[in-house]
């Protein structure tokens, strides 16, 4: 079994949480086909579904720190980029 990253309810396997947004959108963009196409059986399909949210999540959360991080540019009245605070890149 894969080691978690974090605790209940938010676990995400290390092999997700090391992937690239655009990695991870891949890969669930790939998912999804599979069970659209209906040519997988029950267990199978049930495994996917679930790593699939796992991944949606993951992409959610990068999402969500890109856009922290976006937000902290400061802008003057005209709307030009002054200054930024410094990002955290994980």
């Amino acid at each position: 079994m894969a080691k978690q990253t974090k605790s209940e309810p938010d676990m995400i396997p290390d092999d997700i949480a090391a992937m690239s947004f655009e990695a991870a959108m891949a890969e669930l963009e790939s998912i999804v086909q599979g069970l659209e196409g209906g040519q997988v059986d029950l267990d199978a399909s049930i495994a996917l579904y679930s790593r699939g949210a796992l991944l949606k999540r993951h992409c959610e959360t990068k999402l969500n720190a890109a856009s922290e991080r976006v937000e902290k540019i400061v802008t003057d009245s005209a709307g030009n980029a002054q200054a930024s605070e410094p990002a955290d890149i994980q």
